[in-house]
């Protein structure tokens, strides 16, 4: 079943995707001769990082990072991207693909599930290290 993706979560599961797998999307979705306008040409700069602290859940700026981001028109409709790194050719394909969803073109389906396959990896990974810091989480008893 796929999954209905708000534009923000598409856009951040966009930006962890595999370079090839952005392309190949990509390049499959503009092959019907759609019309494809570049607004913002891939730039590439620094980007604050913002986390959170987990125990209090209060946010800290952890320091600035290289991104790059672009912006495109794909059959009248805009799609964005930004991605951690300098790669121009995969922030384009990433803005590619949320003007296709924006759009409602015909690979719509196969953007949200290259989104659910994102999504799941990252679910993996965050499992995988929760599972490695496990036998170092220290347990308190409580004394009465």
């Amino acid at each position: 079943m796929t999954h209905v993706w708000s534009r923000e979560r598409r856009c951040a599961l966009l930006a962890e995707a595999e370079r090839a797998e952005l392309i190949e999307l990509a390049d499959a979705c503009i092959a019907d001769g759609a019309e494809v306008r570049v607004l913002v040409a891939p730039e590439v700069g620094c980007v604050t990082a913002q986390v959170r602290e987990p125990v209090l859940a209060q946010r800290f700026l952890l320091g600035d990072v290289l991104a790059c981001r672009a912006e495109v028109e794909v059959a009248g409709h805009r799609g964005w991207a930004m991605r951690l790194g300098d790669d121009r050719a995969a922030v384009l394909a990433a803005a590619v693909l949320d003007a296709e969803v924006q759009s409602g073109r015909p690979r719509t389906a196969d953007v949200d599930r290259l989104c659910e396959r994102v999504a799941r990896r990252r679910e993996r990974q965050e499992s995988q290290e929760w599972a490695e810091l496990a036998p170092t989480v220290v347990e308190f008893e409580e004394l009465t």
